[in-house]
Protein backbone atom coordinates (compact mmCIF):
# COMPACT_ATOMS: atom_id res chain seq x y z
CA UNK A 1 0.00 0.00 0.00
CA UNK A 2 1.45 3.39 -0.92
CA UNK A 3 1.74 6.14 1.65
CA UNK A 4 0.24 9.24 0.02
CA UNK A 5 1.55 11.43 2.83
CA UNK A 6 5.15 10.51 2.13
CA UNK A 7 5.45 12.73 -0.94
CA UNK A 8 4.10 16.26 -1.33
CA UNK A 9 2.50 16.52 -4.77
CA UNK A 10 1.90 20.28 -4.48
CA UNK A 11 5.25 21.68 -3.32
CA UNK A 12 5.80 25.42 -3.49
CA UNK A 13 9.19 25.84 -5.11
CA UNK A 14 11.10 29.12 -5.24
CA UNK A 15 10.46 29.36 -8.98
CA UNK A 16 6.73 28.78 -8.53
CA UNK A 17 6.63 31.27 -5.64
CA UNK A 18 8.33 34.01 -7.67
CA UNK A 19 6.14 33.31 -10.70
CA UNK A 20 3.01 33.69 -8.57
CA UNK A 21 4.29 36.89 -6.96
CA UNK A 22 5.30 38.27 -10.35
CA UNK A 23 1.88 37.52 -11.79
CA UNK A 24 0.24 39.43 -8.93
CA UNK A 25 2.52 42.39 -9.65
CA UNK A 26 1.98 42.05 -13.42
CA UNK A 27 5.73 41.74 -13.89
CA UNK A 28 7.72 41.04 -17.06
CA UNK A 29 9.19 37.75 -15.86
CA UNK A 30 12.76 39.09 -15.88
CA UNK A 31 13.12 38.77 -12.11
CA UNK A 32 11.98 35.15 -12.31
CA UNK A 33 14.62 34.43 -14.96
CA UNK A 34 17.28 36.15 -12.88
CA UNK A 35 16.39 34.23 -9.70
CA UNK A 36 16.28 30.94 -11.59
CA UNK A 37 19.82 31.59 -12.81
CA UNK A 38 21.00 32.46 -9.31
CA UNK A 39 19.35 29.29 -7.96
CA UNK A 40 21.31 27.22 -10.47
CA UNK A 41 24.54 28.85 -9.30
CA UNK A 42 23.65 28.22 -5.63
CA UNK A 43 22.91 24.54 -6.35
CA UNK A 44 26.29 24.19 -8.07
CA UNK A 45 28.07 25.93 -5.19
CA UNK A 46 26.25 23.67 -2.71
CA UNK A 47 27.63 20.63 -4.54
CA UNK A 48 31.11 22.17 -4.57
CA UNK A 49 30.94 22.84 -0.80
CA UNK A 50 30.10 19.19 -0.12
CA UNK A 51 32.93 18.02 -2.37
CA UNK A 52 35.44 20.68 -1.29
CA UNK A 53 37.89 18.32 0.40
CA UNK A 54 37.85 15.78 -2.43
CA UNK A 55 38.13 18.46 -5.11
CA UNK A 56 40.94 20.29 -3.25
CA UNK A 57 38.84 23.45 -2.98
CA UNK A 58 39.82 24.34 0.58
CA UNK A 59 42.62 26.81 1.24
CA UNK A 60 43.92 29.98 -0.35
CA UNK A 61 43.82 30.59 -4.09
CA UNK A 62 47.07 32.55 -4.09
CA UNK A 63 45.68 36.06 -4.54
CA UNK A 64 43.81 38.83 -2.76
CA UNK A 65 40.59 40.53 -3.77
CA UNK A 66 40.25 44.27 -4.33
CA UNK A 67 39.52 44.93 -0.66
CA UNK A 68 42.64 43.13 0.55
CA UNK A 69 41.12 39.86 1.76
CA UNK A 70 42.86 36.62 0.90
CA UNK A 71 40.74 34.85 -1.69
CA UNK A 72 39.57 31.33 -0.84
CA UNK A 73 39.33 28.77 -3.63
CA UNK A 74 35.58 28.35 -3.06
CA UNK A 75 35.21 32.15 -3.23
CA UNK A 76 36.76 32.19 -6.70
CA UNK A 77 34.59 29.31 -7.92
CA UNK A 78 31.42 30.82 -6.42
CA UNK A 79 32.15 34.25 -7.87
CA UNK A 80 32.64 32.82 -11.38
CA UNK A 81 29.51 30.66 -11.15
CA UNK A 82 27.24 33.48 -10.02
CA UNK A 83 28.59 35.96 -12.58
CA UNK A 84 28.29 33.53 -15.48
CA UNK A 85 24.78 32.45 -14.53
CA UNK A 86 23.56 36.04 -14.10
CA UNK A 87 25.08 37.06 -17.43
CA UNK A 88 23.34 34.16 -19.17
CA UNK A 89 19.94 35.14 -17.73
CA UNK A 90 19.70 38.12 -20.13
CA UNK A 91 18.33 40.27 -17.31
CA UNK A 92 21.30 42.35 -16.11
CA UNK A 93 23.54 45.15 -17.35
CA UNK A 94 26.04 45.83 -14.57
CA UNK A 95 27.37 43.45 -11.89
CA UNK A 96 29.40 44.31 -8.80
CA UNK A 97 31.44 41.82 -6.78
CA UNK A 98 34.02 42.16 -4.03
CA UNK A 99 36.32 39.91 -6.09
CA UNK A 100 36.39 42.36 -9.01
CA UNK A 101 37.94 45.81 -8.79
CA UNK A 102 35.69 47.33 -11.43
CA UNK A 103 32.03 46.81 -12.18
CA UNK A 104 31.37 44.08 -14.74
CA UNK A 105 29.54 45.40 -17.80
CA UNK A 106 27.47 42.62 -19.35
CA UNK A 107 28.14 41.96 -23.04
CA UNK A 108 25.70 43.73 -25.43
CA UNK A 109 24.30 40.45 -26.80
CA UNK A 110 23.29 39.43 -23.26
CA UNK A 111 21.59 42.69 -22.31
CA UNK A 112 17.99 43.78 -22.71
CA UNK A 113 18.83 47.51 -22.83
CA UNK A 114 19.89 49.54 -25.85
CA UNK A 115 22.07 52.06 -24.04
CA UNK A 116 25.64 51.47 -22.85
CA UNK A 117 25.65 50.93 -19.07
CA UNK A 118 28.47 52.34 -16.93
CA UNK A 119 29.80 51.62 -13.44
CA UNK A 120 27.95 54.58 -11.92
CA UNK A 121 24.65 52.87 -12.83
CA UNK A 122 25.36 50.51 -9.92
CA UNK A 123 25.54 53.38 -7.43
CA UNK A 124 21.91 53.20 -6.35
CA UNK A 125 20.72 53.78 -2.77
CA UNK A 126 19.28 50.76 -0.98
CA UNK A 127 15.77 52.20 -1.17
CA UNK A 128 15.83 51.35 -4.89
CA UNK A 129 16.40 47.64 -4.26
CA UNK A 130 13.82 45.39 -5.91
CA UNK A 131 14.96 42.09 -4.40
CA UNK A 132 17.68 40.84 -2.08
CA UNK A 133 18.69 37.50 -0.70
CA UNK A 134 21.46 35.27 0.57
CA UNK A 135 22.39 31.60 0.57
CA UNK A 136 23.54 29.47 3.49
CA UNK A 137 25.59 26.33 2.87
CA UNK A 138 26.13 23.38 5.19
CA UNK A 139 24.40 20.11 5.97
CA UNK A 140 21.44 21.78 4.25
CA UNK A 141 21.37 24.63 1.74
CA UNK A 142 18.97 27.52 2.28
CA UNK A 143 18.08 30.63 0.32
CA UNK A 144 16.48 33.59 2.07
CA UNK A 145 14.74 35.99 -0.29
CA UNK A 146 12.76 39.19 -0.23
CA UNK A 147 11.15 40.78 -3.28
CA UNK A 148 9.80 43.67 -1.22
CA UNK A 149 6.78 41.75 0.10
CA UNK A 150 8.26 40.23 3.25
CA UNK A 151 10.98 37.63 3.77
CA UNK A 152 10.72 33.96 2.78
CA UNK A 153 13.05 31.01 3.38
CA UNK A 154 13.59 28.17 0.92
CA UNK A 155 15.43 24.90 1.60
CA UNK A 156 17.10 22.89 -1.15
CA UNK A 157 15.53 19.45 -1.49
CA UNK A 158 18.30 17.38 -3.10
CA UNK A 159 15.86 14.62 -4.04
CA UNK A 160 14.16 16.86 -6.61
CA UNK A 161 16.85 19.54 -6.99
CA UNK A 162 14.51 22.39 -6.09
CA UNK A 163 14.30 25.02 -3.37
CA UNK A 164 11.13 24.49 -1.33
CA UNK A 165 9.36 27.17 0.72
CA UNK A 166 9.80 26.30 4.40
CA UNK A 167 9.17 29.64 6.17
CA UNK A 168 6.79 32.26 4.79
CA UNK A 169 6.77 35.94 5.77
CA UNK A 170 9.47 35.67 8.44
CA UNK A 171 9.36 38.37 11.13
CA UNK A 172 12.21 39.26 13.46
CA UNK A 173 11.47 39.54 17.18
CA UNK A 174 10.95 43.10 18.42
CA UNK A 175 13.64 42.49 21.04
CA UNK A 176 16.17 39.69 21.31
CA UNK A 177 18.60 38.24 23.84
CA UNK A 178 21.75 37.92 21.73
CA UNK A 179 24.39 40.40 20.57
CA UNK A 180 26.86 39.60 17.81
CA UNK A 181 30.13 41.39 17.04
CA UNK A 182 33.87 40.76 16.94
CA UNK A 183 35.07 41.67 20.42
CA UNK A 184 38.65 41.07 19.31
CA UNK A 185 38.56 44.77 18.31
CA UNK A 186 37.43 45.87 21.79
CA UNK A 187 40.49 48.06 22.39
CA UNK A 188 39.61 49.99 19.23
CA UNK A 189 35.89 50.46 19.95
CA UNK A 190 34.43 53.94 20.21
CA UNK A 191 32.84 54.83 23.60
CA UNK A 192 29.26 54.33 22.36
CA UNK A 193 29.92 50.69 21.43
CA UNK A 194 31.77 50.05 24.68
CA UNK A 195 28.87 51.48 26.71
CA UNK A 196 26.29 49.48 24.78
CA UNK A 197 28.20 46.24 25.38
CA UNK A 198 28.52 47.05 29.07
CA UNK A 199 24.74 47.42 29.29
CA UNK A 200 24.19 44.09 27.53
CA UNK A 201 26.70 42.22 29.71
CA UNK A 202 25.85 43.87 33.02
CA UNK A 203 22.24 45.12 32.89
CA UNK A 204 21.46 47.75 35.50
CA UNK A 205 17.77 46.89 35.62
CA UNK A 206 18.32 43.39 36.98
CA UNK A 207 17.37 41.65 33.73
CA UNK A 208 19.35 38.72 32.36
CA UNK A 209 22.47 39.63 30.39
CA UNK A 210 22.53 39.08 26.64
CA UNK A 211 24.30 36.06 25.22
CA UNK A 212 27.16 36.55 22.78
CA UNK A 213 27.31 34.72 19.46
CA UNK A 214 29.75 35.52 16.66
CA UNK A 215 30.67 33.29 13.73
CA UNK A 216 32.63 35.78 11.65
CA UNK A 217 30.49 35.18 8.56
CA UNK A 218 28.07 38.04 8.03
CA UNK A 219 25.49 35.79 6.38
CA UNK A 220 25.54 33.28 9.26
CA UNK A 221 25.47 35.96 11.95
CA UNK A 222 22.68 37.98 10.31
CA UNK A 223 20.64 34.85 9.64
CA UNK A 224 20.80 33.86 13.29
CA UNK A 225 19.80 37.41 14.24
CA UNK A 226 16.84 37.21 11.85
CA UNK A 227 15.67 33.87 13.27
CA UNK A 228 16.26 34.44 16.99
CA UNK A 229 16.25 38.22 17.29
CA UNK A 230 18.89 40.43 18.84
CA UNK A 231 21.49 42.68 17.30
CA UNK A 232 24.41 42.33 14.88
CA UNK A 233 27.11 45.00 15.00
CA UNK A 234 30.04 45.77 12.73
CA UNK A 235 30.53 49.37 13.82
CA UNK A 236 33.21 51.87 12.94
CA UNK A 237 36.25 51.81 15.22
CA UNK A 238 39.59 53.57 15.58
CA UNK A 239 41.25 51.21 13.08
CA UNK A 240 38.36 51.34 10.58
CA UNK A 241 36.66 54.73 11.04
CA UNK A 242 34.60 54.24 7.86
CA UNK A 243 33.51 50.73 8.80
CA UNK A 244 34.60 47.43 7.30
CA UNK A 245 31.65 45.88 5.44
CA UNK A 246 30.81 46.92 1.89
CA UNK A 247 27.64 48.96 1.32
CA UNK A 248 26.43 47.75 -2.09
CA UNK A 249 26.71 43.98 -1.74
CA UNK A 250 26.88 43.33 2.01
CA UNK A 251 25.13 46.02 4.05
CA UNK A 252 22.35 47.05 1.65
CA UNK A 253 20.99 43.56 0.89
CA UNK A 254 21.03 42.55 4.57
CA UNK A 255 19.48 45.87 5.63
CA UNK A 256 16.71 45.36 3.06
CA UNK A 257 15.94 41.86 4.36
CA UNK A 258 16.01 42.92 8.02
CA UNK A 259 13.69 45.88 7.35
CA UNK A 260 11.32 43.65 5.37
CA UNK A 261 11.23 41.36 8.43
CA UNK A 262 10.29 44.27 10.72
CA UNK A 263 13.76 45.10 12.03
CA UNK A 264 16.09 48.04 11.56
CA UNK A 265 19.54 48.69 10.04
CA UNK A 266 21.65 51.77 10.73
CA UNK A 267 25.19 53.09 10.57
CA UNK A 268 24.69 54.73 13.94
CA UNK A 269 23.69 58.01 12.33
CA UNK A 270 21.55 57.16 9.27
CA UNK A 271 19.52 54.24 7.99
CA UNK A 272 21.73 52.06 5.79
CA UNK A 273 19.22 52.02 2.93
CA UNK A 274 19.18 55.84 2.79
CA UNK A 275 22.89 56.17 1.94
CA UNK A 276 23.76 57.43 -1.54
CA UNK A 277 26.75 55.29 -2.60
CA UNK A 278 29.89 57.05 -3.83
CA UNK A 279 31.87 53.98 -4.91
CA UNK A 280 31.14 50.34 -5.71
CA UNK A 281 33.38 49.08 -2.89
CA UNK A 282 32.41 51.77 -0.36
CA UNK A 283 32.54 50.60 3.27
CA UNK A 284 30.13 51.69 5.99
CA UNK A 285 29.46 50.82 9.66
CA UNK A 286 26.40 48.66 10.15
CA UNK A 287 24.21 47.75 13.13
CA UNK A 288 21.06 45.76 12.42
CA UNK A 289 18.52 43.50 14.06
CA UNK A 290 15.49 43.71 16.34
CA UNK A 291 13.86 47.13 16.40
CA UNK A 292 14.08 47.72 20.17
CA UNK A 293 17.72 46.58 20.33
CA UNK A 294 18.86 48.82 17.47
CA UNK A 295 16.95 51.79 18.86
CA UNK A 296 18.61 51.28 22.26
CA UNK A 297 21.99 51.37 20.52
CA UNK A 298 21.00 54.54 18.62
CA UNK A 299 20.00 56.26 21.87
CA UNK A 300 23.51 55.64 23.21
CA UNK A 301 25.06 56.87 19.93
CA UNK A 302 23.01 60.06 20.14
CA UNK A 303 24.19 60.67 23.72
CA UNK A 304 27.85 60.32 22.73
CA UNK A 305 27.56 62.42 19.55
CA UNK A 306 25.92 65.48 21.06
Amino acid sequence: MSDKGAFDTNVLTLTRFVLEEGRKAQGTGELTNLLNSICTAVKAISTAVRKAGIANLYGIAGSTNVTGDQVKKLDVLSNDLVINMIKSSFTSCVLVSEEDEKAIIVEPDKRTTDGEPVENDALQPGRNIVAAGYALYGSATMMVLSTGQGVNCFMLDPSIGEFILVDRDVKIKKKGKIYSLNEGYAQHFYPDVTEYLQKKKFPEDGSAPYGSRYVGSMVADVHRTLVYGGIFLYPANVKSPKGKLRLLYECNPMAFIIEQAGGMATTGSVNVLDIQPTGIHQRVPVVLGSLDDVQEYLAICKKHNK
